[in-house]
């Protein structure tokens, strides 16, 4: 009946926003986050958010109210204690999640169910921080959480069955469709996604085709709704160079794992795609122009 989120950013906001939007599932959502101005952010997201699934009518005004309603912003993390799950959603730093779970596991009841959103991180590894393995899943949402239905859930070998099973059954509740996977880097979706915008950009460094027909391909050919190199860029070059950069780190013998040398000169020249208004395209606000 009680749901924490922790961090309200980019993810954890919608995170929020989803469960306390679930009529009949909990009674709270705990949206924490350790300094006031994140938490105010977070807050300012969410509420423009539901404004504007009103104003366009996909939600009554007392539904709006009653999200609202359900949702407990705080900066103390004793809120938590004794929430029933918890949704870890703070930045990709595994230094600050080991003493996030380290303080969690110290504060909260020995039945909360830790959840981290991480998209790239091990979960084993943040399960033995927690000191409670059993008691630890992945639970990886998607960009916007509003809107992309899809959940990956993951176990651990230590994960209890009832566990993951709660885990699982609570993504449904709350509105998502859950895919089980164990803890293998990236998961389902960026484990066969990521390398495959990377082929994309070593087809760039070999001179194989041009940007422009590398995306219109993988478009009229496959499908896709946008090509791999149109893709990295909207998601930030960014974000794919870390990625790939942690898993070249940890896992060097996998042939898949590797960095081109365009994604390493953009990355020097400051050129993040979408975000910096330059990648692979130019780019106006959220709108692609040509190839750069």
């Amino acid at each position: 009946s009680k749901v924490g989120v922790v961090g309200l950013g980019l993810m954890g906001h919608g995170i929020c926003q989803v469960a306390a939007a679930a009529s009949g599932v909990h009674e709270t959502v705990v949206a924490y986050e350790a300094k006031q101005e994140f938490l105010d952010r977070g807050r300012a997201r969410i509420e423009s958010s539901v404004k504007k699934l009103v104003d366009k009518k996909k939600m009554s005004a007392e539904d709006a109210d009653a999200l609202h309603g359900r949702i407990l912003y705080t900066t103390d993390i004793d809120h938590l204690k004794d929430a029933d799950f918890l949704v870890e959603a703070v930045i990709e730093n595994i230094d600050l999640k080991k003493d996030l779970y380290g303080t969690l596991g110290s504060i909260c009841q020995p039945s909360t169910i830790f959840a981290s959103n991480t998209s790239s991180l091990s979960i084993t590894e943040m399960a033995q921080m927690s000191g409670r393995p059993e008691n630890f899943v992945g639970v990886h949402f998607f960009n916007p959480v509003q809107i992309m239905k899809l959940v990956e859930v993951i176990s651990t070998p230590d994960t209890l069955p009832e566990v993951y099973q709660k885990a699982y059954n609570w993504v449904g509740d709350v509105g998502k469709v859950a895919v089980s996977c164990g803890d293998t880097p990236g998961f389902i979706v960026n484990r066969l996604l990521v390398p495959a915008l990377m082929q994309g950009m070593l087809m760039v460094d070999r001179g194989d085709a041009s940007v422009r027909d590398i995306d219109l391909s993988m478009q009229l050919g496959a499908g896709h709704p946008m090509g791999p190199l149109h893709l990295a860029d909207y998601v930030g070059l960014d974000t794919c160079y870390y990625i790939m950069m942690g898993w070249t780190e940890k896992y060097p013998n996998e042939p898949a794992f590797v960095i081109p040398e365009c994604l390493k000169e953009k990355m020097a020249a400051g050129d993040l795609g979408r975000k910096s208004g330059k990648g692979f395209y130019h780019w106006e606000g959220d709108v692609r122009g040509d190839p750069v």
